[in-house]
């Protein structure tokens, strides 16, 4: 099959298309033709080797799969030539965690394109257990864009969060896929967004998905705005993904008991937390990874019903995964890159 693959950590230039051999599913697992994947930072660190993660060499990226069964190599229920797309971790299925249904903190937990191969390429074997199929109606393009960042969000703001109707939310990077999921979600929840950008256009498309109100994390004063906005008080909920670049101002945004929720760190790992802010204001700062299988099934039906809309920015071919790498390096995009496989 064709597909891009990397032969060792670096920069864009290592991505290279080849011919592979084929996948072979494992018990369980069906065969899905990729039609689409949707680029994340993940495969930018992964790539890069900042991922804390080496995989095996040759190694096919992407997270975001969408496409045809192939072949369902006997799974009772799933029908050949079946419009799908793949929820974007596989655990073990029989650990305390993947039964109690937290199966991203299962010890096997594997992201497809990290853990295992991916979808920058024709084909990719995946457990029957990961297959969601997707109506007619929905393109692959956007399904590929959609599992997940919003699986991410979803779990970040519903799950960790707990975010209620009426409280106010502060979204860092709008133009991410994390900010874009983040803005719908906390909308669709009865939230007030503080939605930032670092331009107008972005800022503007922030808007557009429902940002209440949108700041130039560049150019304001992102603290003074959100003290000004919600009257002093402060936001009972920040979504934090980008690191010691805002981390400080993530935390002297927060109301009193504010809760901050990170699920990355694109700038950097350490972050600078002023403890008396922490203590005295009763923050709770938490991680949260990814999302389980049932977090992603919670989120699909505003999905399939049009409330939640991912924004796919532009749609490459294959073959040029290298520039659509650069495109996310240089944070040229609003919403999804998504690879097409012919």
């Amino acid at each position: 099959m064709k597909a891009v693959v990397i032969r060792e950590h670096g920069g864009p230039e290592v991505l290279r298309p080849e011919e592979v051999e084929d996948p072979r599913p494992a018990p369980g697992e069906v065969l899905v033709r990729v039609r689409a994947c949707a680029l994340n930072h993940l495969d930018l660190w992964t790539r890069s080797g900042k991922a804390g993660f080496t995989p095996g060499f040759p190694h096919v990226l992407g997270n975001d799969i969408a496409g045809e069964i192939a072949d369902p190599a006997g799974v009772a229920g799933i029908a050949r030539g079946a419009r799908v797309m793949l929820s974007p971790g596989t655990s073990c299925g029989r650990c305390a965690m993947c039964l109690s249904g937290e199966d991203n903190a299962c010890r096997q937990y594997r992201i497809f394109g990290h853990g295992r191969g991916g979808g920058y390429a024709e084909l990719v074997a995946a457990p029957a257990a990961n297959v969601i199929e997707i109506p007619e109606r929905i393109g692959f393009e956007v399904a590929a864009a959609f599992p997940l960042v919003h699986l991410t969000a979803w779990r970040m703001l519903v799950v960790r969060a707990a975010l209620r109707a009426g409280e106010d939310v502060l979204v860092w990077a709008a133009g991410s896929g994390v900010g874009m999921a983040a803005i719908q979600i906390a909308k669709a929840r009865g939230a007030r967004v503080i939605a930032t950008a670092g331009s107008a256009g972005k800022l503007e498309k922030a808007r557009a998905l429902g940002a209440d109100h949108v700041l130039n994390h560049h150019q304001d004063d992102v603290v003074a705005e959100v003290r000004r906005i919600t009257g002093k008080k402060g936001v009972e909920v920040v979504v934090e993904h980008v690191g010691p670049a805002t981390w400080e101002r993530s935390v002297l945004s927060l109301a009193f008991r504010g809760r901050l929720v990170t699920c990355g760190a694109t700038t950097g790992a350490d972050g600078s937390t002023p403890l008396r802010h922490v203590f005295a204001k009763q923050l709770t700062l938490m991680g949260s990874y990814m999302g389980s299988k049932a977090d992603l099934l919670a989120a699909v039906p505003a999905f399939f019903e049009g409330r939640l809309k991912p924004v796919v920015h532009a749609v490459l071919p294959l073959e040029d995964a290298r520039r659509a790498h650069e495109m996310l390096e240089a944070s040229e995009h609003f919403g999804k890159v998504v690879l097409r496989v012919d």
